[in-house]
């Protein structure tokens, strides 16, 4: 995993919390913190520290991750404003994942394993996105769509319609109008 994920997941933590609760989760997990954006550590590690943020906020590790994928969208707007300006809402965004986003995050980041997506837009114009990732972090996937439906100003409906998680064999994520 890219350290630039665990930059992102520092300040979520701290922005919603403080810099002491960042201190305590690491200590929760054994790590000492330091995570070059472009460095590559353990996907084990942020796992340990999503779970870490889970057990701190009262939650599932899959809605921490899904929490996290919300508060990161801000920050990803701040740091590659011309992913969004690009496409100026969320289904033309969602739909550059593949083609866009992440042959410029592979640029960014060499070595980066990013999740792969197959789209089909429905007669209703939901759009569904079946997760490809040896990861199986779908539900940050989720969090980053919630994240930039609520950046884009959008009303959309994200959830998943089967996962893995749930003992289904693929994650599709439907992202319906509002």
């Amino acid at each position: 995993m890219k350290g630039i994920i665990f930059n992102l997941l520092e300040r979520a933590v701290v922005e919603e919390h403080d810099e002491d609760t960042w201190d305590d989760l690491l200590d929760a997990v054994g790590s000492d913190g330091v995570y070059a954006s472009v460095g590559q550590y353990p996907d084990e590690e942020v796992a340990a520290l999503v779970g870490a943020v889970a057990d701190r906020r009262g939650v599932t590790p899959r809605e921490a991750l899904e929490w996290f994928g919300r508060r990161a969208i801000p920050y990803l707007v701040e740091a590659y404003p011309a992913f969004f300006e690009r496409t100026g809402a969320l289904r033309p965004f969602l739909a550059s994942l593949n083609d866009v986003i992440h042959p410029e995050v592979r640029k960014l980041y060499p070595g980066a394993e990013v999740p792969w997506f197959d789209m089909a837009t429905e007669d209703d114009g939901t759009l569904t996105m079946t997760y490809r990732s040896s990861r199986s972090m779908c539900d940050l996937a989720v969090g980053f769509a919630r994240g930039a439906a609520r950046h884009f100003a959008e009303d959309a409906a994200v959830g998943h319609r089967s996962c893995v998680h749930d003992g289904d064999e693929l994650c599709v994520i439907a992202v319906a109008p509002g």
